[in-house]
């Protein structure tokens, strides 16, 4: 019996995990998708390692499970936004054993150069106030939007700040190396992200395999998948079935992809979606 591949989708920004919903409603039309959800409690220490290490016990856990049932799709593709990515890069760094495939979005080739980095860099070089400075945030990572749209971005970014595992701090930065890893991997950024714009695609391609991927969603930003769900969503269902064990065409598929025009934005409905909601 043909099996669909295990597709495992990553968030550790509870106050921004509205911006996937979207796409996560195209995946699933193409495969069931699971969502391994991590909350970050205010008298815990923020370790990104931690993360990885929950991470770790649900994904050994679930391919057991698969396993005895006799499922041969047991190895999970990884996928993840932003923070998000960076946990999924870092996991399968480590355990590229339990991977098929992996796919970044919006994730810099120097993993812990992210929104949260710029933003503190901001507050380090102006002497202007937090309010400003995430109204600013908010720009570089949306493009000019409303300003009552403009205001609650803001403010879930400041949440997103104060009670999401982040890599940096006023007092502190964290750095993770450059590279990528031995698991097929699939990279997409927006055209327009300023936030990987200072990288582009010359540091992801210096550390990239023959068989790896990269791929530039036009006029997207940081968020482009929230925009752009549905071309996103065949980008990322043509990656995971060349390296699904059921797929024969792939390519012709992805090509497809790239051509297509986004539709209209689809409403989340109801889908298959399972949430795995995991704190240390």
């Amino acid at each position: 019996m043909i099996q669909d591949p295990n597709l495992l989708w990553l968030s550790v920004s509870p106050h921004l995990k509205c911006f996937d919903r979207r796409l996560l409603a195209q995946l699933v039309k193409k495969h069931p998708i699971r969502m391994w959800e991590y909350t970050q409690t205010l008298d815990e220490a923020c370790s990104i390692d931690g993360v990885v290490a929950a991470l770790h016990e649900y994904v050994s856990d679930r391919a057991a499970l698969e396993k005895r049932s006799g499922n041969p799709n047991y190895k999970v593709h990884l996928l993840g936004h932003g923070i998000s990515g960076v946990v999924a890069l870092m996991y399968a760094r480590c355990y590229p054993e339990n991977i098929a495939s992996l796919t970044l979005l919006s994730v810099n080739a120097k993993p812990a150069v992210n929104w949260q980095a710029h933003y503190y860099a901001l507050r380090q070089l102006l002497p202007c106030s937090r309010e400003i400075i995430l109204a600013q945030m908010a720009r570089m990572l949306f493009g000019h939007r409303p300003q009552r749209f403009s205001k609650a971005l803001a403010h879930l970014l400041a949440s997103d700040l104060d009670s999401s595992v982040s890599l940096h701090s006023l007092a502190h930065d964290v750095a993770i190396p450059t590279g990528a890893t031995n698991v097929p991997l699939l990279v997409c950024n927006g055209e327009q992200d300023a936030i990987v714009q200072a990288q582009r695609n010359a540091p992801w391609q210096r550390c990239m395999k023959p068989s790896d991927r990269m791929w530039e969603c036009p006029k997207g930003h940081h968020f482009f998948h929230f925009h752009h769900a549905e071309v996103v969503a065949n980008i990322i269902t043509a990656h995971v079935e060349h390296h699904s064990e059921n797929h024969n065409d792939a390519e012709s598929a992805i090509a497809a992809s790239e051509n297509q025009n986004e539709s209209s934005h689809p409403s989340l409905g109801s889908t298959s979606i399972i949430i795995k909601i995991t704190a240390s």
